[in-house]
């Protein structure tokens, strides 16, 4: 058994069964794929995948739990890997994070620019997408970090600890009549068209559950994963917008003027994680308390060592962090 071959059925198995995928995604011929899966069904004495013609249809019983028993163990293999350069150069490696639009624009810059100035040697890596996108990135290993704040549940298989909480502001043209017209009620915000994030982003979920709640459905003309591209089109006319605060600069937002929405609607909390297991490099456990300074080295310890979401909620309730707000 070689580790190559752990990893070609486990690349099959994220790619679909579509050998040729997965062949290029690890940089090898699709033949060399085949074969080296052939070999160690021969040497296991069962099929890892079944197979209809020359094509692989399904994965087999077997062949699920062989593929979940490799993934454990390409996870400690890096783990062995990450402790060998800890050793060798404890500020030189690669740091990846997936994210979304929001945190990548707006949460993430200073902290980044103060990473980089601590480690420069350390290359960083963004990777922007939808919840469930990162939360696959995150599990299968393919990055260090997930940070986000929708669908908490699609993270269950990683360590994730509150960051910081936040809420929203309604964005509009100068001399729109809301400003003019106050206090902001959910009313108000209901009788004009709405522009906002797409359902599962940055905090979505709690905006429509407050209008749900008081019996309201606002007209939701655009939405977008990017809050640029909200007051872009707020900009022209099309509608208000509803956005995470931290996403308005009066500065750079020349154009539009931003009400107040807090007392509208539930705050947010946005979550770092990490796969269970993990071995964490010291410019890692920097990189958390850069971005959530109350997340410090033993906090984070303390919290991988837990092995139920049930279990952190607990911790951080009884610690009872400071989380800031964005």
């Amino acid at each position: 058994m070689k580790l190559n071959q752990l990893r070609y059925i486990c690349e099959v198995a994220r790619r679909g069964l579509n050998v040729s995928a997965a062949a290029e995604a690890l940089y090898t011929s699709q033949p060399g794929v085949s074969k080296q899966i052939r070999l160690l069904e021969e040497e296991l004495g069962v099929q890892i995948f079944a197979r209809s013609g020359k094509h692989l249809s399904h994965i087999t019983p077997a062949g699920k739990e062989i593929i979940a028993e490799a993934e454990q163990i390409l996870a400690q293999v890096r783990n062995i890997r990450s402790i060998a350069e800890d050793y060798d150069d404890d500020s030189r490696g690669s740091l990846s994070i997936a994210t979304t639009h929001t945190q990548a624009r707006h949460a993430l810059p200073e902290v980044v620019r103060q990473f980089r100035e601590r480690y420069p040697l350390v290359s960083l890596h963004i990777h922007q997408g939808t919840p469930m996108q990162i939360a696959e990135l995150a599990a299968r290993g393919k990055v260090d970090f997930a940070i986000a704040t929708e669908a908490i549940e699609l993270f269950e298989d990683l360590v994730m600890m509150p960051c910081y909480r936040w809420n929203r502001c309604v964005v509009v043209p100068k001399g729109h009549p809301l400003l003019s017209n106050p206090p902001l009620t959910l009313e108000k915000v209901a009788s004009y068209p709405l522009i906002t994030y797409v359902f599962g982003f940055t905090g979505r979920s709690k905006l429509d559950q407050a209008f749900e709640k008081v019996g309201l459905t606002p007209e939701v003309v655009l939405t977008a994963t990017d809050s640029e591209v909200i007051k872009t089109y707020v900009s022209l006319g099309l509608g208000i917008g509803i956005l995470a605060s931290m996403a308005y600069n009066r500065e750079r937002d020349t154009e539009l003027e931003a009400l107040d929405a807090s007392h509208l609607f539930e705050s947010s909390i946005t979550n770092i994680g990490f796969r269970r297991g993990t071995h964490l490099r010291r410019y890692m456990y920097d990189f958390i308390q850069l971005f959530a300074p109350h997340l410090t080295p033993d906090i984070v310890e303390r919290a991988s060592q837990l092995r139920s979401k049930e279990e952190r909620v607990k911790l951080f309730a009884e610690l009872d962090p400071d989380i800031g707000t964005k």
